[in-house]
């Protein structure tokens, strides 16, 4: 495995290669990986984003995977990188972590056999997909500002060649906690079949970047936060939650908000309804429920005693 990394060097993004605790660009100069300003690993012209793929993240809502899997965009405007700020608007309160795996690619790739993918994939980073649930009221169909807001997507610290997906741990840490901890076997949809999946209608070229899920216990941080994810074999991705400098205006848009749907998935397992009832909210509606399977069923049961 090889791992590259892209940095500001001098003033400009270069693509350097990772030798022992050296960043090592292609004319020999270098930076010690500590002290470097990381950019992504990647320039995209788009990021593609899984929603649900882990099965204790269904286990944990309480929720059926769909037939296949169902994806939203992240601008590229959202992208930062390791040791980035990521910013929570002023007047939002409700932003959780979301641990994941990058995949990046390598080179033009559509209409491809998921047996193939592999060919097309130039390596796998460590990515954390921030979710700002205050907007998910009007945003849950789009997730457009609840996941595409600037900074909602660091991705880094490097891009790993050649690395195995199967059988690795992936964990979120909240100030030296453990939040999520989870495994790339839980996957319903594993990275190859997510990219070819996309490319049958959609050309993937290279630098652009899918992020693959997240397993279960996305929960809310909060400015002064420092948050991690670490990969098997990927290394650690850490950023700092800061308050943004401006609240959102209040003139004009959809306003943030805290309804049930909001809280709900910003809560987790921990919302206090969870197994009694479905949350209500504008944004429920986009969002099947075990537990609205099970009521239904309670009622027709009902009906015929």
């Amino acid at each position: 495995m090889t791992e590259y990394r892209r940095i500001l060097l001098d003033g400009y993004p270069v693509l350097v290669e990772q030798q022992g605790d050296q960043l090592v660009a292609p004319d020999g100069r270098s930076v010690s990986a500590t002290e470097a300003t990381h950019l992504a690993p990647s320039d995209p012209t788009k990021i593609i984003c899984v929603h649900l793929n882990y099965t204790s993240r269904v286990d944990e809502f309480m929720t059926k995977l769909p037939a296949a899997p169902t994806y939203f965009h992240k601008p590229v405007s959202s992208l930062c990188g390791h040791q980035a700020d990521v910013v929570r608007p002023d007047g939002c309160e409700w932003l959780n972590y979301e641990g994941e795996i990058a995949i990046i690619i390598g080179k033009t790739c559509r209409n491809v056999a998921p047996d193939d993918v592999g060919d097309y994939i130039a390596g796998y980073s460590v990515a954390n997909d921030y979710g700002l649930h205050d907007f998910r009221d009007t945003d849950a169909g789009s997730m457009l500002r609840v996941k595409g807001s600037d900074t909602l997507c660091p991705v880094g610290p490097a891009l790993v060649t050649d690395w195995d997906f199967h059988n690795k741990s992936i964990r979120t840490i909240v100030n030296g906690e453990v939040r999520q901890d989870g495994n790339t076997n839980e996957m319903k949809w594993d990275m190859h079949y997510l990219v070819a999946d996309i490319a049958r209608s959609i050309t993937l070229v290279p630098g652009d970047i899918l992020l693959s899920g997240t397993p279960a216990n996305s929960r809310t941080v909060y400015p002064g936060d420092v948050v991690t994810v670490e990969v098997e074999g990927l290394g650690a991705l850490t950023n700092t939650i800061v308050a943004g400098p401006a609240p959102i205006p209040t003139g004009y848009g959809a306003q943030p908000s805290d309804s049930e749907e909001v809280l709900s998935t910003a809560q987790g397992g921990d919302w206090e309804f969870r197994g009694i009832r479905k949350p209500m909210g504008p944004g429920a509606k986009h969002y099947k429920s075990t537990v609205g399977e099970d009521e239904a069923a309670g009622q027709e049961a009902a009906s015929n005693d």
